[in-house]
């Protein structure tokens, strides 16, 4: 069961990657802007990590993985430029969690939706956070890509490894924490009350 939310009301910008301390000082509630390298992935670059075991070709240790298929541009340079950055449901890569946390080190997950009691479990044992982004909002969020660093695995693409340089991403809201709180059962809960009570209320 979630405990109420914990946050208090604090507004914190953060350097990403960041360690385990900084993920635990992190509580329900609290809004996030985040400035240095945010990594994209998605469902196939997931898949590769962990179901083809594939090595992974960069050091992710601290990471904030931001669940994202970006639309881009191909520069002449041989690079890319974001066109748009948009983020998807988090619950089909739920899976993935205790791979990400455990095996990789990731800190952070960026998405929609949030993540289910299981991957509520890993975030605390392994020191991490679920942090929710608005949706629909992709087109300002963009604007907060600095610059695609570098891709790897663009035979996925748009599924690939994002590399991003953000300044100023956000606002994110610590909505999973590492001690237990979700910001999402303590809404179904709240939700499933109201109900019970609307229907003693009609007599149902």
């Amino acid at each position: 069961m979630g405990t109420d939310r914990v946050g208090t009301d604090r507004v914190l910008r953060l350097d990403a990657p960041f360690d385990e301390a900084t993920a635990r000082s992190l509580r329900c509630g609290d809004e996030l802007w985040i400035d240095g390298t945010i990594w994209g992935v998605r469902d196939a670059s997931l898949i590769r990590f962990f179901d083809e075991g594939r090595r992974v070709p960069a050091d992710l240790a601290g990471a904030a993985f931001l669940h994202t298929a970006p639309s881009v541009r191909r520069t002449d340079a041989g690079g890319y430029v974001p066109v748009s950055v948009g983020t998807t449901t988090s619950m089909r890569m739920d899976r993935f969690t205790r791979g990400c946390v455990e095996d990789l080190g990731v800190r952070a997950i960026i998405g929609k939706g949030g993540l289910s009691a299981g991957s509520l479990e890993h975030l605390g044992r392994h020191g991490a956070v679920y942090l929710s982004i608005t949706g629909g909002a992709a087109s300002y969020e963009t604007l907060q890509v600095a610059e695609i660093e570098d891709v790897l695995w663009e035979d996925l693409m748009p599924e690939c490894l994002w590399k991003f340089r953000v300044t100023g991403f956000g606002p994110l809201f610590v909505t999973m924490d590492s001690h237990g709180a979700s910001e999402y059962e303590r809404t179904s809960e709240r939700a499933q009350a109201n109900m019970e009570a609307a229907y003693r209320k009609l007599g149902l």
